[in-house]
């Protein structure tokens, strides 16, 4: 399944990448910091979504209450629960 995301509090304007069966492929980030989200992207690939959730949670960036680790996190929480 592909899945695209609108973060909230954060530079990046989408998240999207393909689930299947629980495993993460193809992350892509439009805006951002490109160098640091190129490297979570490929750090990702292959890894169960729980895995992702389970150490991108509540990553902050400086006071934003978030960041596109963490919304990363919610867009998979999402797609998780549909």
């Amino acid at each position: 399944m592909t899945v695209s995301y609108i973060p909230s509090g954060v530079c990046s304007k989408k998240i999207e990448f393909e689930l299947e069966n629980d495993t993460v492929k193809n992350v892509e980030f439009s805006n951002g910091c490109q160098g640091n989200l190129k490297a979570i992207c490929l750090l990702v690939d292959g890894f169960s979504a729980q895995e992702i959730i389970d150490k991108f949670k509540g990553i902050q960036c400086k006071t934003r209450g978030t960041s596109c680790p963490d919304q990363l996190a919610k867009a998979l929480e999402f797609a998780l629960n549909r």
